[in-house]
């Protein structure tokens, strides 16, 4: 192995507008979406199709049609056949695993320049067919053709909605919405305080569309010379939460309703919750103060200081750490303040140093847990960080979406332009979690 340590820099990058569930992107196939931003950053960070020596993509549906969509995507780029092209899988932090992932392939020797991304169009993921080949109905595709209005009474058979079973934790059995009410009981984390928290991540989101900051690393997706996407869509559709806050409060509360109480919710999972149902207690978590379901990809130029100076390529940040950080599926919303700690012990730096930070939204309440977690846990101010505007001073995934696979690598641009727009910003962290338990945090420092 020719392993050697090596200056990791960020050297352009760039993502699409984010869709709404079945809307402006529904019709785009992912491993295209994947390669609009592979040939985009190319072109704009006027990297040579021959320098590159590998793509790392993070895709969380990953699918049949675009087996290892990293190498789908990279040729229909235009790379050449020899670029190296992986496809990886950690849920919600995928495209920071693949930004380490290439990391880690300059630090071993295997390559000098990488570009690092994700991709995830909701909109298509399918309703699938579960069962093993050997039950008499699934045999052969013409036979499945042939029975399939026997298949739902099929005692073997299983008619699946791919979306809902991947936001499903297979260890806890407990959705990814529901790990938001798991935090919000245990930490105390109340309706109103995190509809305030959504309402203000939209108003900082339209207010950095309107600023231009968005305009700095977003691309339109077009197709056939037509724009079909040229800023991000949820927030858009959603500017009247921003002028009439009252709104929130009509969203109901997804688990404390009439067919399915908090009392239910307790009884299922109280034991993650670590208290009793009390009475008087109130379910939280709304559609309101979560993100969307979303479609979008991104991707970054991932290269060693010295062949972005061969390259004559303009350096934005440099890559100081990352780190991972593992924790309980039902409480998986605070792996960030877990995974934090990691990343910045590896890069030498202290939270207090940080000027600014991208945090991921998936809920209010995993937000708001991961400020009182870290605060308790660490001595990181979070809050602090947020009520200074330093952390998402754009906003983030609640207004935003959350593509699933490109979350990470969106976090490392907004990260990026962020401390690019303050002379007197140096250094950055974003950190997500992801189900499962994961977390995953980077560091970076902004270029002189």
């Amino acid at each position: 192995m020719n392993a050697s340590p090596k200056t990791i820099v960020v050297a352009g990058g760039v993502r699409t507008p984010i869709g709404h569930l079945a809307r402006a992107l529904a019709d785009v196939e992912s491993a295209e979406l994947l390669a609009d931003v592979l040939r985009e950053v190319m072109t704009r960070a006027k990297v040579p199709a021959q320098a590159v020596d590998g793509v790392v993509a993070g895709w969380v549906g990953q699918g049949f049609s675009a087996p290892n969509i990293a190498r789908v995507a990279a040729l229909k780029a235009g790379l050449a056949e020899k670029t190296q092209a992986v496809t990886v899988q950690n849920n919600c932090v995928s495209s920071i695993e693949a930004v380490a992932a290439a990391g880690r392939c300059i630090l071993a020797g295997e390559g000098e320049l990488y570009l690092a991304g994700g991709v995830e169009v909701m909109s298509r993921l399918p309703y699938s067919i579960g069962g093993s080949r050997a039950a008499k109905p699934l045999r052969s595709l013409d036979t499945v053709k042939q029975k399939w209005g026997e298949l739902l009474a099929a005692p073997e058979v299983a008619v699946v909605d791919a979306m809902e079973q991947g936001l499903t934790d297979p260890v806890e059995r407990i959705g990814m919405a529901g790990t938001a009410e798991v935090c919000a009981q245990t930490y105390g984390i109340g309706r109103t305080e995190q509809d305030s928290y959504a309402r203000e991540s939209f108003r900082r989101c339209l207010a950095g569309w309107t600023s231009g900051f968005y305009a700095s690393h977003v691309v339109p997706v077009r197709r056939e010379g037509a724009v079909v996407l040229d800023k991000d869509e949820y927030p858009h559709l959603r500017e009247d939460l921003v002028e009439k806050p009252q709104m929130f409060a009509k969203a109901p509360a997804l688990f404390d309703n009439s067919s399915y109480s908090l009392k239910d919710f307790y009884r299922d999972f109280g034991r993650h919750v670590g208290k009793p149902f009390e009475d008087g207690a109130k379910g939280t978590v709304t559609l309101f103060n979560s993100c969307g379901r979303s479609d979008g990809a991104a991707a970054v130029v991932v290269t060693t200081a010295e062949r972005a100076k061969e390259l004559a390529l303009e350096v934005l940040a440099e890559i100081k750490a990352w780190g991972f950080y593992g924790n309980n599926p039902a409480r998986m919303g605070v792996s960030p303040a877990l995974a934090a700690p990691v990343a910045l012990q590896r890069a030498g730096v202290a939270f207090d140093q940080l000027d600014r930070i991208e945090l991921h939204e998936p809920f209010a309440a995993t937000v708001l847990s991961v400020f009182k977690v870290g605060q308790e846990k660490f001595g990181h101010a979070w809050k602090e960080k947020y009520a200074s505007g330093a952390l998402n001073p754009n906003g983030g995934s609640i207004a935003l979406g959350h593509p699933l696979g490109a979350t990470g690598a969106r976090l490392l641009l907004n990260l990026v332009y962020a401390l690019r727009a303050d002379p007197k910003a140096r250094l950055g962290m974003l950190a997500a979690c992801a189900g499962g338990g994961m977390g995953g945090a980077l560091v970076i420092e902004r270029a002189a």
